[in-house]
């Protein structure tokens, strides 16, 4: 896609996502959309068939994101090269804070996945929750080849270790929303992964 057709879809997301927020998704109309950026409603359909698509475009693009930063392949890679404790330590920290940042910079999937965006149908609740079950088998995944190679404890539960820790940060994420406070970005990511990695290592 061109840039100007990348730059105008990615208007059209984040228009979207602050009136989903704002207004609900059932109150929300591409109509209103176009009459925000200025623009047709034929435009908007050059890149989404309707607005659950906006808002599809948005769980898809940290799935991306998380997908890339859980390489396994990169994590063997990383392995490969007889790495010390405090060389693991810092790269498995290093991939654990940026998917908690990419969950910070993407405050509207927290609130999708607490339900707390008003007018959101059974259908979009089931493509949150495939999200949701595909973020932790990535993690879990993650952390299970980290324990093969005696870091964390081997008595840890992969599945449930992956729960605690994105539902932690869900929870932070969205309490600092609840209360409308600024999100301490570099406060969070350190206690978060500071916390984690002292309770899983070995």
């Amino acid at each position: 896609m061109p840039a100007k057709g990348q730059k105008r879809k990615q208007q059209i997301i984040e228009t979207a996502k602050d009136m989903f927020i704002l207004h609900g998704f059932q109150s929300t109309h591409i109509g209103q959309v176009c009459e925000k950026l200025n623009i047709a409603r034929g435009t908007v359909y050059q890149y989404f068939g309707n607005k659950r698509e906006i808002l599809y475009a948005v769980l898809e693009k940290v799935e991306e994101k998380i997908d890339d930063i859980l390489d396994i392949d990169d994590l063997r890679d990383f392995y490969k090269s007889n790495p010390n404790p405090k060389t693991i330590s810092k790269y498995v920290s290093d991939r654990l804070g940026s998917i908690i940042q990419t969950l910070l910079e993407e405050p509207i999937v927290i609130k999708l996945i607490y339900k707390d965006i008003i007018g959101i149908d059974e259908e979009v609740v089931s493509r949150v929750n495939k999200f949701l079950e595909y973020i932790l088998k990535l993690l879990a995944r993650d952390i299970e080849e980290v324990k093969k190679r005696g870091f964390y404890k081997k008595n840890i539960n992969s599945e449930v270790t992956a729960l605690m820790l994105i539902g932690g940060v869900q929870f932070i994420v969205y309490e600092f929303l609840r209360k409308e406070k600024s999100v301490l970005e570099k406060d969070i990511l350190e206690a978060v992964v500071g916390n984690y990695i002292f309770g899983v290592l070995k």
